[in-house]
Formats: C-alpha cells, structure tokens, sequence
C-alpha cells in the first residue's frame, strides 16, 4: 500500500499545506513531502500522529474501500485572480491544486493581454486553446496555437503566454509543480 498519496489527499482536503501539517506534527516539511512521495516510511507512532491531526482514524485510512478523494470541483470553488494592467484573469480549477503534481488553470486574456514571464524550470506545461489564440515564447521559441490546437513544452527555457487573437483568448493549462 502506497500511503503516501492517501496522506497528501487527506492533507489537501483539510486545507493544510506541508509545512502546517509538519508545525502541528512536529515534523519538517521536507519529511512529511519525502512521506507524501513514498520516499519515507513513517514509524507506526508517527503515521498515528499524522492522522490523528488530519482527523482520520487508522481503520478508515487503511479501509481500501473508502474513499476520501475528492473529485468533483465546481466553479464557485474557484479561485480567480485578474490583473487588469496585463490583461488576463486567471482561474483555479481545483481549490489547493499548487499543493497538487498538475495544477490546472483557465487562463483568459483580454486584447493585447500577456501572462507574466516564467523563469525556467522543472515543470511541464500542456495547454488547450478554447478560444481565440495564443503565443508561446519559450527561449528562442515563438508558436501560435489556435483555438483546438493544443501545445506542450517542458520549462527548461524562460516562457511567457499572450494573446495572439485580435479580441479575447482563452486556454486551459495544466502544469506540473516541479517541486514535487
């Protein structure tokens, strides 16, 4: 049994990040990622502190039957920040997903609109375009995808979004945290 996925689902759905599950264990951040990611195993004493702060008892964490993931994400749990001076409005799809391995977003730009440039980085990007079209710059790269196009490209140069359209875009993207 794998349990580091369970304790990462039960930690996201109880609103913690790492390092308050790890303040109210008394254990680091760094141990309680390796723990998420399998790369530790946890002593029996310490797993029962971990549940016992995420409000689980051990028969329902180790029931295979139950299921404590959630799946459905509706738009009023949305997280939505605009900045009207790049034009662009960007929408969280799933609450808590920069604590996630993908964090998918829908990006929508305004005529001349642009996403702030990323520095380079582990992560991998996949987008969909749902409308209008959009620039990718990454390092010396320049593409345009066209609504129904998709793109994907890997982080390891400097990228930046931006409209390409003469009205709104928008894309659906979904990245990778590369911290994880």
């Amino acid at each position: 049994m794998l349990i580091g996925k369970k304790l990462k689902s039960l930690r996201v759905e109880k609103g913690l990040t790492q390092e308050e599950l790890g303040e109210r264990t008394d254990l680091t951040k760094g141990f309680i990622s390796q723990l998420e990611r399998d790369l530790n195993s946890p002593s029996i004493e310490t797993l029962l502190s971990i549940l016992e702060v995420l409000g689980c008892p051990p028969k329902d964490f180790f029931d295979e039957g139950a299921s404590h993931q959630k799946i459905l994400y509706t738009n009023d749990e949305c997280t939505v920040f605009e900045d009207d001076e790049k034009g662009y409005r960007l929408q969280w799809l799933v609450p808590e997903s920069n604590e996630n391995e993908m964090e998918p977003v829908k990006l929508t730009f305004t005529k001349k609109g642009e996403f702030k440039k990323f520095e380079p980085s582990l992560s991998e990007t996949f987008g969909y375009v749902l409308k209008g079209s959009v620039q990718v710059n990454l390092g010396e790269q320049e593409v345009v995808a066209k609504s129904g196009e998709s793109i994907y490209f890997y982080s390891e140069s400097e990228h930046q979004l931006s409209n390409a359209h003469n009205g709104e875009s928008e894309v659906i993207l979904v990245v990778t945290n590369s911290y994880l």
